[in-house]
């Protein structure tokens, strides 16, 4: 992934955050690419994988099917709601 898309990405998913730290941030980041580069919508196609473990809701497009089987959906869901949950307490302590 060049950096320009790497910038974009970090806007995009994380707000900006240096939040991408863990592998499943990678993967997440890796596979919201593709899907997007698709045509697909990433919050419908994360969430019907992690709710049902089928990965067929990622396309192959760019090895993302084969990317997202690297992490657990437990963790995948983990950093998700981690950073739902930082991404309040930012915009908490910023209201101040």
């Amino acid at each position: 992934m060049d950096n320009s898309k790497q910038d974009r990405l970090k806007k995009t998913v994380y707000g900006g955050s240096a939040r991408k730290d863990s592998s499943a941030a990678r993967i997440i980041e890796q596979v919201y690419v593709c899907l997007r580069e698709r045509g697909y919508n990433p919050i419908n196609q994360f969430v019907g994988y992690i709710m049902s473990g089928d990965p067929t809701y990622i396309t192959n497009y760019g090895g993302a099917r084969a990317i997202i089987t690297e992490a657990e959906r437990d963790e995948l869901l983990d950093e998700f709601v981690s950073f739902y949950l930082e991404s309040l307490q930012n915009e908490h302590n910023n209201k101040g």
